[in-house]
């Protein structure tokens, strides 16, 4: 098991957001915009369901792995931190998903 958490990748995606490096492709997308990035966070949704279904392990990693990356660049682009979503999951699971699904409101 690695020690690498997702605190540590978002802590790599605020530094090179926030760099002037002309080569980060954090930068670059940061630049692009949210519809850009939302854009590349369903590629990579895509992607790993069709290597889920493919029973494609590792491709799958692959995929979830851009899409948890692309994911945090999102946040970060509209500005919902880690803590915030972890805080939302640590709320959500404190009661069954069945539970917790039925106390949201009607969309």
């Amino acid at each position: 098991m690695t020690g690498f958490t997702l605190s540590d990748l978002d802590r790599i995606i605020a530094a090179r957001a926030a760099s002037d490096d002309a080569g980060s492709y954090t930068r670059k997308l940061m630049q692009k915009g949210v519809g850009k990035i939302a854009q590349k966070v369903g590629e990579e949704a895509v992607e790993a369901a069709i290597a889920a279904v493919e029973n494609d392990r590792e491709g799958l990693t692959g995929e979830v792995a851009d899409l948890l990356y692309h994911l945090l660049v999102l946040m970060r682009a509209r500005g919902v931190s880690l803590d915030e979503v972890m805080a939302e999951l640590d709320r959500r699971t404190a009661q069954s998903g069945l539970a917790e699904k039925a106390a949201r409101p009607p969309e």
